[in-house]
């Protein structure tokens, strides 16, 4: 009696917890919505002179708030994931690490919904805009939001969910196994898109050009946006960290009535 109110208890508690999911999805498209608004509203009437006091007040002092935020969330995100770290993974109890690959699962969701808003919305609205306004400045209302707002928010989140399935899923234990090579190009080559952006930027200053995605200018960041492909490599990984979890010792012995233990699935 008590092994199947423990088992009916634990079964209470969903695996993928759907608020979390919805929080992942919401949250990331309510603020780059608002985004979308300051720049509609901003970014004409304020935004088309470099050197006008207006630029200062609306554009210049975004990209220094946006920078502080941005490094203090990364400093204390992944300084939280690695300091509540599990030290014990091989006690791990098989609904438990079930449940973890589900958070996992939605970590990816969050990092894929980012780097959609970065890599392709702001970046394809990006050239839009230099095809119609000429820049004067590196830091234009387009840059500040892509290049300094979107690619470190994917960044961020990405790098998360790295650490978070390496310090929490035996499957990527980076203690036994060290670190995944997929989960590394998966986040490591959409990061390297950032850095590319001083090459694209001293190209710019030197040459009129197009806003041509196919400038050869612009090569790098289709070869690092390629590296996001990877992610079939990486869930080909989080497949194979579910296949040992579906046996007799997550379902439970109240699955199979009816049937004696010589007949439960391994």
């Amino acid at each position: 009696m008590a092994a199947t109110t423990s088992v009916v208890g634990v079964a209470e508690a969903p695996l993928l917890d759907k608020r979390w999911l919805a929080f992942a999805f919401g949250i990331y498209t309510v603020f780059y919505l608002w985004v979308r608004w300051y720049e509609g509203v901003y970014g004409w009437s304020a935004g088309l002179d470099a050197f006008a006091p207006e630029f200062e007040k609306y554009w210049m002092n975004f990209l220094y708030t946006e920078i502080v935020l941005e490094v203090t969330t990364a400093s204390l995100l992944w300084g939280y994931l690695w300091r509540t770290r599990d030290r014990n993974l091989d006690a791990l109890a098989p609904r438990e690490e079930l449940r973890r690959n589900m958070t996992h699962l939605i970590w990816l969701v969050a990092y894929a919904w980012a780097i959609y808003w970065g890599a392709s919305y702001f970046t394809e609205q990006d050239g839009t805009w230099h095809q119609t306004i000429v820049r004067d400045t590196d830091f234009t209302p387009s840059h500040i939001i892509e290049f300094y707002l979107s690619y470190p928010i994917y960044i961020i989140t990405g790098y998360a969910a790295m650490i978070y399935a390496h310090t929490r899923l035996p499957y990527f234990d980076y203690r036994k196994k060290g670190l995944s090579l997929p989960y590394l190009i998966t986040v490591v080559g959409p990061f390297m898109i950032l850095p590319n952006v001083g090459l694209n930027e001293w190209g710019h200053t030197f040459w009129f050009m197009e806003e041509l995605f196919v400038a050869p200018l612009h090569y790098g960041f289709v070869f690092f946006g390629w590296f996001a492909l990877s992610i079939l490599g990486l869930l080909l990984q989080v497949f194979a960290s579910f296949a040992n979890l579906m046996g007799r010792e997550l379902c439970g012995e109240s699955v199979y009535r009816g049937g004696d233990a010589a007949t439960w699935p391994e």
